[in-house]
């Protein structure tokens, strides 16, 4: 994991891009020798009363922030997983007043870059909803969604859907399951967070039953638009396999 910031450093991002009503994401790009780049996700998401709850926050450029700001106050630093946490110090300093969100797996390695405020939530608003991931010791953060077009569910580690890459590091990737032609659990993700694979799959097939799901976001790839029940279905068939 790179090492955690302790100023305020923006890396290569792009814009904020409205997902849904209160719904905003950006994706930045984070350079992880010998990899290469790789794709790091943000979501941003409005309460009711004009809160916001970041979920696995990126340092933008100040263009950014301001409009960020414009859209809502700042609450709840969402740290979705122990590798997730490398911009958790600045964004709590830069808005202190921030409650900070990990789940409890995730604490200890979380701690060691910020002070942990819960790893439970209630944001005063029904329509948005964090918890754990059950079968992964609670080391995965989820959200989930509600507004009038629909449900988005918001996952951080759990799913990639990266393509696959050209020369022997994207022929790396795709040996140990980073990339591949459909979005799926990576085979470390699988070894480090999947401890209970019937309890993981259950949980996929219960989101894949959401009447209006609409779209699944994750952290690592593009967001999942395209038919989501059925690949959270093939995704909990395949840990059953």
């Amino acid at each position: 994991m790179a090492k955690p910031f302790e100023e305020w450093t923006v890396l290569p991002h792009g814009k904020l891009q409205r997902v849904d009503d209160g719904v905003l994401s950006v994706t930045g790009l984070l350079h992880m020798p010998p990899m290469g780049e790789v794709p790091r996700r943000m979501t941003l998401v409005r309460l009711r009363d004009g809160r916001l709850a970041i979920y696995s926050a990126i340092a933008l450029d100040e263009d950014e922030m301001s409009a960020i700001e414009d859209f809502g106050v700042p609450a709840f630093l969402i740290v979705p997983g122990s590798i997730h946490r490398m911009d958790a110090k600045i964004w709590k300093e830069r808005y202190p007043a921030l409650t900070v969100i990990a789940p409890a797996g995730a604490r200890k390695k979380v701690e060691e870059v910020v002070h942990v405020d819960t790893t439970t939530v209630d944001f005063n608003d029904p329509s948005v909803r964090f918890t754990t991931v059950p079968g992964t010791d609670d080391l995965e953060g989820a959200l989930t969604i509600d507004r009038n077009s629909g449900t988005t569910l918001v996952l951080n580690d759990l799913i990639f859907n990266l393509a696959n890459r050209p020369g022997f590091i994207g022929w790396l990737f795709k040996t140990i399951g980073m990339t591949g032609q459909e979005p799926h659990i990576p085979a470390p993700i699988r070894m480090r967070e999947v401890k209970d694979k019937a309890a993981v799959a259950r949980q996929l097939e219960e989101w894949a039953r959401l009447p209006r799901l609409n779209r699944v976001i994750i952290s690592h790839g593009e967001i999942i638009t395209h038919a989501p029940a059925a690949v959270l279905s093939r995704v909990a068939e395949e840990l059953r396999a």
